[in-house]
């Protein structure tokens, strides 16, 4: 699978023109592609969205090249941006369930990408005294993070 990801990256790479590297490391059964370029803004584009599409394409193409048996996700992170974005969010969370825990009162959050309100909910439930879900959809789907009543 690791060949076909290459072929792959290297073509939509290509295809976009853009100049700088690539490294793909095998990581708990996914694999996570590192691209290094000059043009970083250009694949991650606003709040991620381009970064959250190209990912999404490449697992597409991926899994329709080897078949949905053999398939693993990727993760594709550039210049380091989804790496950086998930310690804040990490970070973040545990500053609003506190305020949650403190107060008393609900917060509802800004929408997130899936992978964001992922790591909010998976910080959330490690800590006593509040619990999150989803609401919303599409676009528009966000966090609620709520005060566990006893």
């Amino acid at each position: 699978m690791e060949q076909q990801l290459s072929d792959i990256l290297d073509n939509l790479l290509g295809m976009l023109l853009l100049e700088g590297s690539y490294e793909i490391e095998e990581k708990d059964d996914n694999f996570t592609v590192s691209i290094e370029t000059k043009d970083a803004g250009r694949l991650i584009g606003a709040r991620g969205e381009s970064l959250d599409g190209l990912q999404l394409l490449v697992n597409q193409m991926v899994a329709k090249k080897i078949g949905e048996e053999k398939f693993r996700r990727v993760v594709i992170d550039v210049e380091g941006w989804r790496k950086q974005k998930e310690e804040e969010l990490k970070t973040s969370a545990k500053r609003w369930g506190q305020q949650v825990l403190e107060s008393g009162k609900e917060m509802e959050l800004e929408p997130q990408s899936s992978w964001q309100r992922r790591i909010v909910h998976m910080v959330i439930s490690e800590m006593e005294g509040v619990e999150s879900e989803s609401a919303g959809e599409g676009r528009d789907r966000h966090i609620v993070i709520k005060p566990v009543l006893k």
